[in-house]
């Protein structure tokens, strides 16, 4: 059963109920209008990644301003994103078991649904769950441009399996899914370009080898919030598949960008909000959210706008900040807004988001697909 909402519409940001995951509505907004830009310009089309945000709400937000459908990682997000309205999905994610195929299929009878494959057996799977419901559900070949995760070799390993789907009743052959994961992250801007460059050759090396035995892709999808430049400009991706531009965490910010030791493409616009519960010493004070609040894989979070306080220590329920140098002490009641470090699991841990602008509450947002993971 979802909690209650942590405000109402209307209220003062100081009245939210702590600890509440809170969006700046103007630095959402600003978020997505420019990777919308990038793909007008560019005219490599948007399907952004609800496995970051899990709302229809932000997904029709996307597709207003320009996106032309969805890509998730689960069975139970497309659910959600279909009965919210979404009606072009893609599963970017293998797709395994009767029950789960079922389910896709029966999304296909409403909206525009596919799916990835890495393996014969998935294909003989979907195609039966698919002449079963009497639909057609789209099929894209996984390849592995150097995340070393899921998908098939490039090249002549990609092949075999599209002619397959092309021959298999009930499925449609859609394209590749050439997503470089690890690429996302690496530190520098040079590094992660010639690590797309590579990426870019294998997946063309694949387009031009299922063009020679007379299949075309209509999606060549790929990309993700650190890397989206290169494969727009790229000649090969049609579709970019960014998640955690709308937000930021500071995984993201420590990356290098093009010209600073920062990457400054997009806006944090995603905090934790907590509040200042005790104020024990001179030199730390305790806020109310902790591990339950944010997830710590990839650190501590930062104080927006405070360089003078550092979280130090995270336990269940309570984050340990170091004052140590404050410019402002802290006292009981003060309200800290935290910049997680990874955006997509921490989304997953609360059931509301909260919208703020101009200091008030304009919106407050069901998380929806948070726990999706079927």
């Amino acid at each position: 059963m979802p909690q209650r909402p942590p405000a109402d519409i209307g209220m003062p940001v100081s009245e939210i109920d702590t600890p509440a995951l809170v969006i700046d509505l103007d630095a959402l907004e600003r978020n997505i209008a420019k990777l919308a830009e990038v793909s007008r310009r560019t005219g490599v089309r948007l399907r952004p990644h609800t496995k970051t945000h899990k709302s229809p709400i932000i997904a029709l937000k996307q597709i207003e301003a320009g996106a032309i459908g969805q890509c998730c990682q689960k069975v139970g997000e497309a659910e959600v994103l279909v009965a919210g309205g979404v009606r072009d999905v893609l599963v970017s994610n293998q797709v395994v078991g009767d029950r789960k195929l079922a389910r896709l299929a029966a999304l296909a009878q409403s909206a525009r649904v596919a799916l990835c494959v890495d393996a014969p057996e998935h294909i003989e799977a979907a195609g039966r769950a698919a002449r079963e419901y009497g639909v057609e559900l789209g099929a894209l070949v996984e390849i592995d441009v150097g995340t070393a995760r899921c998908g098939v070799e490039p090249g002549e390993a990609a092949v075999k399996l599209a002619q397959q789907i092309a021959a298999t009743p009930g499925l449609r052959f859609g394209g590749l899914q050439a997503y470089h994961g690890t690429a996302q992250h690496l530190a520098t801007w040079d590094e992660r370009k010639a690590a797309i460059e590579l990426a870019v050759a294998k997946t063309k090396l694949t387009v031009d080898a299922l063009a020679a035995v007379g299949l075309s892709c209509d999606i060549v999808g790929g990309a993700g919030t650190g890397t989206f430049q290169f494969e727009s400009t790229s000649g090969v991706y049609n579709e970019l598949q960014c998640g955690s531009y709308l937000f930021m965490d500071t995984d993201y910010a420590r990356i290098g960008g093009k010209t600073s030791n920062r990457y400054d493409e997009f806006e944090h616009s995603l905090f934790v909000l907590a509040t200042v519960m005790s104020v024990p010493t001179a030199d730390r004070a305790i806020c109310d959210a902790g591990l339950k609040a944010y997830t710590m894989e990839k650190g501590a979070p930062w104080v927006h706008g405070r360089d003078d306080l550092e979280v130090t220590g995270v336990s269940d329920e309570h984050g340990k900040v170091r004052t140590t140098g404050a410019k402002t002490p802290l006292k009981l009641g003060d309200k800290l807004w935290l910049i997680p470090g990874h955006c997509d699991p921490t989304i997953n841990l609360h059931d509301w988001y909260v919208g703020v602008r101009k200091g008030r509450v304009e919106a407050v947002w069901p998380i929806a697909a948070r726990g999706a993971s079927q």
